[in-house]
C-alpha cells in the first residue's frame, strides 16, 4: 500500500446526523492529508452515502465540524457553500452524470466556465485532460456516443479539471465491467498522484479500495476501523 504524503486539507471531527429517532451518524472523525486517497467502507447503510452528502455540502450534519482548508463547511449559508463546491471540490458518480447535449470537452470544461476562466486557457486545460485520459480524438462526442469507460474517464476529468482540493468519489466503478474497472482505478490513481488532489472513495469493491492509502470501515454510523 503506498505511503501517504503530509498537508491535511480535511477535517471531520465528531460528526453526527439523524433522522427522526434514527442516528445514521454517529460521533465520526477522521482526517485527510493533500494528495491522500481514503477509501470508505461498510455494509449497506452503515452511513456511506450520508457522510459522503455530509462531506460534499450537499446534507448538513447535527453536531460536529466539517473543514476544507480552513473553511467550516457545515457553518457556511447555500451561496458560500455552492462557491465553495464549484472551487474546491469535485464529484465522480457511478452513473457519471454528464450533461447528455454537451459534447465530451464541453463536459469537462464546464466547471471551468462557471468559474469564469477565460476561454483559451479553459481550452488549454481540457485538451491537456482529453490528451491524459486518452480520449482527444472523442473531443466532440456526445455522451450517447461514449462508452461507459469513455464517460467515466470523461467524468473523472471534468472533477479535475478546476484544482480542487478534495475529490469526492461514490462508487466509480460500481457501472463499469472489471476491465474498464480497473482503468477508471489506475486513472484515479495516477491523477490524484500528479495533483496531489485528496480523494475520498465510497466503495464495495476490495479493487478500489486498495489504490487508497488507508479505510475508514462504517458500521451503523460508527467508524469501527481504520487500517
Amino acid at each position: 500500500m503506498p505511503s501517504a504524503p503530509a498537508d491535511t486539507v480535511f477535517d471531520v471531527v465528531d460528526v453526527t446526523k439523524a433522522y427522526g429517532a434514527r442516528r445514521v451518524l454517529d460521533t465520526v472523525s477522521f482526517s485527510v492529508k493533500a494528495g491522500e486517497r481514503v477509501a470508505l467502507t461498510g455494509p449497506s447503510g452503515s452511513g456511506k452515502t450520508t457522510l459522503l452528502n455530509c462531506l460534499g455540502g450537499v446534507d448538513r450534519p447535527d453536531s460536529g465540524s466539517i473543514t476544507l482548508n480552513g473553511l467550516r463547511i457545515d457553518q457556511l449559508d447555500s451561496d458560500a457553500l455552492a462557491r465553495l463546491r464549484r472551487e474546491r471540490v469535485g464529484t465522480v458518480f457511478q452513473f457519471f452524470h454528464l450533461l447528455p447535449t454537451l459534447t465530451a470537452e464541453e463536459n469537462i470544461g464546464l466547471p471551468l466556465q462557471l468559474l469564469d476562466v477565460p476561454a483559451a486557457e479553459r481550452r488549454e486545460r481540457v485538451n491537456h485532460f482529453l490528451t491524459r485520459i486518452g480520449l482527444e480524438h472523442r473531443a466532440h462526442a456526445l455522451p450517447s456516443q461514449l462508452s461507459g469507460g469513455e464517460q467515466q474517464r470523461i467524468a473523472i476529468a471534468r472533477a479535475l479539471i478546476h484544482r480542487p482540493a478534495l475529490i469526492l468519489a461514490d462508487e466509480p466503478t460500481g457501472n463499469l465491467d472489471s476491465t474498464n474497472g480497473a482503468n477508471i482505478l489506475a486513472l484515479l490513481r495516477e491523477l490524484t498522484d500528479e495533483t496531489r488532489t485528496a480523494l475520498i472513495l465510497v466503495t464495495h469493491s476490495e479493487e478500489a479500495a486498495t489504490i487508497c492509502h488507508r479505510r475508514i470501515h462504517l458500521r451503523d454510523g460508527r467508524v469501527v476501523d481504520r487500517t
